[in-house]
């Protein structure tokens, strides 16, 4: 039922085909606490993911040297949670500075992502932006897509506070570059008058956030176990 039922609450969005689970793949939405939580969670997909990619490279490696080396990237202007995930997740956060309409633009994320490659560092997590609550500024998320694209960087949109604007086409405008995302999120108790807690979490590929918390007792199994996100 939840499945389903974010399916509808991401058409009335105007989110991808790619994001919903009627698409036929592995994509689909499920409800967190918070979109701080929602943070967290894609943080540790993400997480998960490089390390998995950067062994395959590097053997040699040990899991605490790949995490020394992670390092994600948000807007100055990002909520304070953004910054609460890096340190929960145990890696580094670089929170970046935005241009004069307070957004995140790709060239100053690309700019960033360089230096630290240059210094052996492994970028791995973006965080954009759409309507932070400090100003309501929306970052540049097709260039900034275009940047995590290039450097296969997990990104996750947060629009915890101005998604529910997306039900109105009128306002999709400022979510271009949406289906350049590997996650999004936003706060039905926000602005939908949902009770708390509600906040809307989908995935592209929600294998890399089930793998990295698996642990399958006896007790857990059920037939259905594979059907839906779990």
């Amino acid at each position: 039922l939840e499945v389903v039922m974010l399916d509808w609450l991401g058409q009335m969005l105007g989110l991808p085909e790619s994001f919903l689970a009627r698409s036929g793949g592995e994509a689909g939405g499920v409800i967190q606490g918070t979109a701080s939580e929602a943070t967290l969670v894609g943080l540790l997909g993400a997480k998960n993911r490089t390390m998995i990619r950067v062994k395959e490279q590097h053997p040699e490696w040990t899991d605490n040297e790949i995490i020394s080396k992670l390092v994600g990237y948000c807007n100055k202007q990002a909520h304070s949670s953004v910054e609460r995930a890096g340190l929960l997740g145990g890696v580094k956060l670089r929170s970046l500075q935005p241009d004069g309409k307070r957004r995140l633009r790709g060239d100053t994320l690309q700019e960033a992502i360089e230096e630290d490659i240059r210094n052996g560092l492994i970028p791995f997590y973006v965080v954009a932006t759409l309507g932070t609550t400090s100003s309501c500024a929306f970052d540049a998320l097709d260039e900034i897509g275009d940047v995590c694209s290039k450097h296969d960087i997990w990104l996750h949109v947060d629009a915890a506070y101005a998604g529910s604007a997306f039900i109105c086409p009128e306002y999709r405008y400022l979510m271009k570059g949406v289906e350049k995302a590997d996650s999004f999120n936003f706060n039905p108790h926000k602005w939908l008058l949902v009770n708390f807690d509600c906040s809307a979490m989908w995935f592209k590929e929600p294998r890399w956030i089930v793998d990295a918390f698996n642990v399958d007792p006896l007790y857990l199994k059920h037939d259905q176990q594979g059907s839906a996100p779990d």
